[in-house]
């Protein structure tokens, strides 16, 4: 399957952002892209480093106007199209939420993001609710999806919950970079942390991860930081957590990569982990922590 990626630094112009990315989307599958997946909040700048209500006004209703856009551009591109929107499910009630769209331009699926940071210049437990949809993979036709959201990619329960429900692939639109106060080393354990939890999940679970950030330097609104320097080094891991394909972590992406979703099913012959869980002797993993 060919993947389109698209690694991209965002403006303040929800109208101008849309038209880049359609106009990449149908790049890529003027190039043979069959699924293109797209980084997350890709229709604003990252607009979680500051707490305030006047930001609730970029989310929009699902489905609504903005959803029809890209649905638009699925259906006249003829590709799977994974995106992530600021959602308003109703007054006071928002979710940061990927929609997956069919190549006919019908919506195949959604999922809400679960896991919500709250970290200095990540304060999305202002914005979001987490998700009740559950780590459900959504059926399109290239194949079962298990989307999750950025801060989801470091939980190894999500991988493996989407992965037991059939998922063929991890997918991760995700929004992370650097605060300008971190040394350069500090930098790059964190980015190659990032990368290694990921990886970890492609090789226990026996299945592709495919992972789209966001790049270039967004400013802090409120003057309090130097803003974020997102990382870009989006990435394609195969079924052993080998690299299919890195981007640059400075430079926007306009990328394809083949997957081969039939790997999976020779490296789980080889690595049956599935097969070899003792799940008789997991029940404390519901617990937050085993104190006794």
């Amino acid at each position: 399957m060919k993947v389109g990626i698209i690694q991209q630094h965002n403006t303040p112009s929800p109208i101008e952002n849309r038209r880049r990315l359609a106009d990449k989307i149908a790049r890529l599958a003027e190039d043979g892209a069959e699924l293109v997946v797209l980084q997350e909040l890709h229709d604003s700048l990252y607009f979680c480093q500051v707490e305030s209500v006047d930001n609730f006004d970029l989310a929009l209703a699902i489905p609504g106007e903005t959803t029809d856009f890209y649905a638009e551009v699925a259906g006249r591109c003829g590709v799977v199209l994974v995106t992530s929107l600021f959602e308003r499910r109703a007054p006071g009630l928002y979710h940061n939420t990927s929609v997956v769209f069919e190549k006919d331009g019908s919506i195949a699926g959604k999922y809400r993001k679960m896991h919500i940071p709250d970290d200095p210049a990540y304060y999305e437990k202002f914005y979001f609710t987490p998700g009740d949809l559950g780590f459900t993979p959504i059926d399109t036709s290239v194949g079962r999806l298990g989307v999750l959201v950025c801060w989801d990619q470091w939980y190894p329960e999500a991988a493996r919950l989407m992965a037991m429900a059939g998922a063929e692939m991890l997918i991760y639109p995700t929004a992370i970079g650097w605060e300008s106060s971190d040394t350069d080393a500090e930098k790059e354990r964190q980015r190659e942390a990032w990368i290694t939890v990921q990886r970890g999940h492609a090789v226990a679970n026996g299945i592709p991860v495919i992972t789209v950030n966001r790049v270039g330097h967004e400013p802090d609104p409120s003057g309090m930081t130097g803003g974020i320097q997102f990382w870009g080094s989006s990435f394609v891991a195969g079924p052993q957590g080998e690299f299919i394909y890195r981007a640059s972590d400075k430079d926007e992406t306009l990328a394809i990569v083949d997957v081969d979703l039939m790997r999976s099913e020779q490296v789980r012959r080889w690595w049956p982990f599935l097969r070899d869980r003792r799940i008789e002797n997991y029940g404390n993993i519901t617990r937050r922590f085993i104190d006794d």
